[in-house]
């Protein structure tokens, strides 16, 4: 069985947000809601100061704390594939999971729009949905948070579940230059133009996503949390590093 993983080169990322742009296309997001963010922010004193950025997709934990606190076992992990996944039938829309996250990779959108006007206003949904956009996705499966969410419930990337759980079975890298997968491969991955992000199966030493690893020393977002993230980093150094480890890059 598969346990996917997804490699994000800091040294090739632009910082250009088309991975932002797929993702809430791909899952009928609503502006301002990135499931695929890219932080911003500024390093140096001024004048010597330095604009960097950093790509955060969930880190779907081998070990997550969001599934740990769940109360109505909404939040839980998928023993196929490893995904961490939200069933919104089940989900009560208290949070915890949104506190328990050492990522703040979690959203509750039925608080003030992020972007106004709020779009909930232009396109309202004729059920309990949060909206009705004019295009999206066939996708919907409310068991897995996939589709138009609805009201009262926390949402959250899902690896691109609907896509990736059609991957054909001992397929150790899902690369969309292989013209037979390319349909498998997560909307963030398939459109990033500088090939900074990788995704394949960590369980598989054949997979390219275990030789980067390996070869380029990646590394994990706050290990010490004991939440094992499925997501691993690269940089050389050139780029922004991993925030966990820029204390010790300063005192080198």
């Amino acid at each position: 069985m598969a346990k996917w993983g997804m490699v994000i080169d800091l040294d090739k990322c632009t910082g250009c947000q088309a991975c932002t742009t797929a993702c809430a296309m791909e899952n009928n997001r609503l502006p301002g809601e990135n499931w695929q963010d890219v932080l911003f922010y500024t390093e140096g004193t001024y004048p010597n100061v330095s604009m960097k950025w950093f790509p955060r997709p969930c880190f779907h934990c081998e070990n997550p704390s969001c599934v740990s606190v769940c109360p109505t076992r909404a939040t839980y992990k998928d023993p196929e594939g490893g995904f961490v996944l939200i069933d919104w039938n089940k989900c009560i829309g208290c949070k915890y999971c949104q506190v328990a996250c050492p990522y703040g990779v979690r959203f509750f959108t039925d608080e003030k729009a992020v972007v106004q006007p709020d779009i909930r206003d232009v396109f309202p949904a004729k059920d309990d949905r949060q909206w009705d956009p004019p295009y999206k996705g066939p996708q919907d499966d409310p068991s897995r948070g996939i589709g138009i969410q609805p009201h009262g419930v926390v949402s959250k990337c899902t690896f691109c579940y609907h896509k990736v759980s059609k991957a054909p079975e001992g397929v150790a890298d899902l690369d969309e230059d292989i013209p037979e997968l390319k349909e498998y491969v997560p909307g963030c991955v398939r459109v990033c133009a500088p090939k900074a992000r990788f995704f394949g199966d960590l369980d598989n030493p054949e997979s390219y996503v275990n030789k980067l690893i390996a070869d380029k020393r990646g590394v994990r977002l706050k290990e010490e949390t004991g939440n094992k993230p499925q997501v691993y980093y690269l940089s050389g150094g050139a780029a922004a590093a991993v925030p966990g480890l820029r204390s010790m890059k300063d005192k080198s």
